[in-house]
């Protein structure tokens, strides 16, 4: 699918992005990578170098032999003009077919029709040369961000060493189902995702989360599709199929990005739409006008002029680089470990004027750890212990793992009954006949228990059987060790505000953000009130360009994340409703990755605005020497052809750019 859907055609988007973009589709086998990783044509660059040799033929022997060569000349610089100008004259003529009046083609073609009508046939074939040449550049250019997603599709295993009754025998990783053993060999790429039954070794996950550092396994962990495995042999038992394992989702994340344009592509693929036919139009008016109404204007010198106008005005610079623009952010960001999912959200990141976390499991490890039992009312610690974990024996929240562990005994799970969940607040839950609340404050205060409140700075648990109160659990969670330094880099990267929204108390709260430098914090906070602070938040925003993020965790989370200008899920890869929910997915736990995130957008961003500006400045000042027919046409055209090679080059720079935010890590 291509990028550039403009009506002008533009084929340099059709011959460069759009393979780029077609060619991440996760099918793509690996034979079929030495396709499109290929150089370019033999027969594109015989032709030309065909074409400059007969041009050169051509002027010489009209210089040398002058009148006597006319038609020698003639024949040679016809030639010349033919192949050079072979792929120019069978797109216009396609396009005109199709009903595709006004594309860049079709501008050259009319240039060096009109050229040769005045006499002027070398530059006509000057033309042709030049834009052929330029338009092998670009395709060079371009080559560089196919190969980049060439990399990404090669991490893609073509076999999976499937185990079955002692034997082992390579079969397509689609063909494997979940609950097969899969035998990955030294130096092997892991072909899905699984769970390590038998072996122990290195794996590296450069391909999934972009940090290269090896990471020891052994079995009862997890080995993600795509990683590489190292020294030992290492037995699977498969866990997903491919087409919902890990690297696969990163190539359809990668490859449906792409296609989605920011709101710059479409206002240039809009303005498109009426430039080329204007363009047209006003070089017409600029032959026809004149003579007409300037005494002693000569037709021939005016029509030159509207050819010079008709050759700057290709706006080739622009469709092609602002999407290849686009496009290498997001591949940059890959191969960091972010996947953001179009353009738009790119521009959201490059504008962040204030970034939200939530805190648990984002800003915090999320490895809970009791620390702490206070009783009351005739109730041991233990008894509140065992209670507690009763009343959490059905949620997966963190808290009531790390309350579970603490107990470290079977728990009467048959005696359950009554068990309710009352989000963001804690639960309710019966066991033989006693009813069990565990959770906030504002839990025992709705419930109307007594209770004394605790001075204890941390996340507190609350319990009480039959409505008595039994005492609390203090819960302490980690920060993480790079979360300082994300907010940190955050605020020297132009945030106006890092703050955090979190369900716990307010003196936990007031300890994480004091301890990383947040400007605010909410706490206390239910999964609505937390979308309510996020449209309160976006509508006091200083401008339309302060953009609002929002880092998550991509489930609990996921009614903020989806109010955002753009929401983050941490680690969120391995779950459907982190992808479906978020905006921008971080593929591993490093919360250092969202500064990272924010540096890369910029830096595309500034790249972008680099390319628009430098194009149209070189666009002006031509347009300005043509009409003063202090330009030639061939002139004209080493300035549009330079300018659009320049700034795809430029652009390809965003697939290479390393954030400073990474160093150290």
């Amino acid at each position: 699918m291509s990028n550039c859907r403009s009506t002008t055609g533009c084929s340099t988007c059709d011959s460069g992005i759009a393979q780029v973009l077609s060619s991440t589709n996760p099918a793509v086998e690996s034979s079929g990578l030495a396709t499109w990783r290929s150089s370019l044509p033999v027969s594109r660059i015989v032709i030309t170098a065909t074409a400059v040799v007969l041009f050169i033929a051509g002027v010489a022997a009209r210089s040398v032999l002058a009148g006597s060569a006319y038609y020698l000349t003639s024949v040679l610089l016809g030639a010349a003009y033919l192949l050079a100008g072979s792929r120019v004259i069978g797109q216009a003529g396609r396009n005109l077919v199709k009903g595709k009046f006004f594309d860049e083609h079709i501008l050259m073609l009319l240039a060096t029709v009109g050229a040769i009508a005045i006499g002027e046939l070398s530059e006509a074939v000057a033309v042709m040369l030049f834009f052929n040449a330029g338009q092998l550049c670009q395709d060079l250019a371009t080559g560089r961000a196919k190969r980049l997603i060439g990399a990404l599709v090669e991490t893609q295993p073509g076999y999976a060493n499937l185990v079955d009754g002692g034997q082992v025998t390579g079969v397509d990783p689609e063909q494997v189902q979940v609950g097969q053993v899969i035998l990955v060999k030294p130096g092997e790429k892991v072909p899905l995702d699984g769970l390590i039954i038998r072996g122990s070794s290195y794996i590296n996950e450069a391909a999934i989360t972009g940090e290269s550092r090896p990471r020891q396994v052994e079995p009862g962990q997890s080995a993600p599709a795509g990683a590489i495995n190292g020294e030992g042999a290492l037995w699977l038992k498969v866990e997903k199929i491919y087409q919902e394992s890990s690297l696969a989702r990163i190539l359809k994340l990668v490859q449906e990005a792409a296609a989605k344009k920011a709101p710059t592509e479409q206002a240039l693929t809009s303005f498109a739409r009426y430039y080329t036919p204007a363009v047209i139009t006003g070089a017409g008016l600029l032959a026809i006008l004149p003579p007409l109404l300037v005494p002693g204007a000569e037709f021939s010198d005016w029509l030159y002029r509207a050819l010079v106008l008709l050759v700057i005005s290709c706006p080739c610079a622009l469709v092609v680089s602002v999407p290849l623009g686009y496009f290498g952010g997001i591949g940059g960001a890959a191969r960091q470990g972010i996947l953001i999912k179009g353009g738009s959200y790119l521009d959201a990141l490059a504008r962040a004027g204030t970034v939200i976390f939530d805190k648990t499991g984002t800003l915090t490890t999320g490895s809970f750890q009791v620390v702490k039992i206070v009783s009351y009312n005739g109730f041991s610690e233990r008894e509140v212990l065992r209670w507690a974990s009763c009343a959490e024996a059905y949620s997966s929240h963190p808290l009531a793992v790390s309350i579970i562990n603490a107990l470290g005994e079977p728990l009467p799970l048959k005696k359950l009954s009554g068990y309710r969940e009352i989000k963001g607040l804690g639960v309710i839950a019966s066991l033989e006949g006693n009813t069990i609340v565990a959770g906030s404050e504002r839990l025992m205060a709705r419930e109307g228990i007594s209770f004394t409140p605790s001075g204890d700075k941390g996340t507190v648990v609350y319990v009480a059987v039959n409505l008595v109160y039994a005492g609390y659990l203090l819960i302490e969670d980690q920060l993480k060790p790079e979360a300082a330094l994300a907010v940190r880099r955050l605020k020297e990267l132009g945030a106006r505000q890092v703050l955090m929204l979190t369900g716990d108390r307010p003196q936990a709260a007031r300890q994480v953000a004091s301890r990383i430098g947040l400007d605010g914090y909410y706490a206390e906070l239910l999964p609505e009130d937390k979308v309510s602070l996020v449209e309160e938040i976006m509508a006091s925003g200083s401008s339309r360009w302060d953009k609002l993020i929002f880092v998550g965790d991509g489930t609990n989370d996921a009614p903020a994340i989806v109010r955002s200008d753009a929401g983050i899920a941490m680690g969120g890869l391995g779950t459907g409703a982190a992808i479906e929910a978020s905006d921008i997915v971080i593929t591993d736990d490093r919360v250092l990755k969202v500064p990272q995130a924010v540096e890369i957008a910029r830096f595309a961003r500034r790249v972008i605005v680099q390319n628009i500006a430098g194009a149209l400045s070189v666009k002006v000042i031509f347009f300005g020497l043509g009409l003063l027919g202090a330009v030639s046409i061939w002139g004209a055209v080493f300035a549009d052809v330079g300018v659009a090679v320049l700034a795809i080059i430029n652009s390809t720079r965003t697939l290479f750019f390393n954030p400073t935010s990474s160093a150290g890590y």
